[in-house]
């Protein structure tokens, strides 16, 4: 599994493609050959990029769902809704296909955001305003999250 670490400030090219920082790639260097994934958010207005191996986990969670609950049904086409399977060209650029860029507003200035296993794309202005409003609410959110679940050994 990727532990994967840092906030990236980046540009896209006219044709859409992102130069990985160097830092970034190197902690992709298990999954450097392989081919990437990357999708919709389901609760941000970004981009999500996932190796390969890391989408493959996560399908076979995902594969798991009966597909006769129309629920089930509904959360998997939704949640597949517009991925697509991109690659690191030989000069560690990222094609961000247009459609998805189109979805999360990237255009110029990109952020890349290590998000534990995945890299999250967004919108330099975008992920500012995420980051902000977040921020009121963290200290309580940090504590329901990552609080005291009585597991405490000491």
């Amino acid at each position: 599994m990727l532990h994967l670490i840092g906030t990236y400030q980046c540009k896209a090219d006219p044709k859409g493609r992102v130069k990985i920082p160097t830092a970034l790639v190197k902690q992709l260097a298990d999954a450097r050959d392989q081919s990437f994934v990357i999708k919709r958010a389901v609760f941000q207005p970004c981009l999500e990029l996932y190796s390969l191996t890391e989408w493959n986990a996560l399908m076979a969670k995902v594969n798991k769902l009966n597909r006769f609950k129309k629920k089930n049904n509904d959360f998997i086409r939704r949640f597949t809704a517009g991925v697509k399977v991109v690659e690191l060209d030989v000069t560690n650029r990222l094609q961000i296909p247009k459609d998805l860029a189109r979805i999360a507003n990237i255009e110029k200035e990109v952020v890349l955001s290590a998000a534990v296993n995945i890299i999250e794309v967004w919108d330099a202005a975008h992920y500012e305003k995420a980051i902000d409003e977040a921020a009121v609410d963290f200290a309580a959110l940090a504590e329901e999250v990552m609080g005291d679940d009585g597991d405490d050994l000491s």
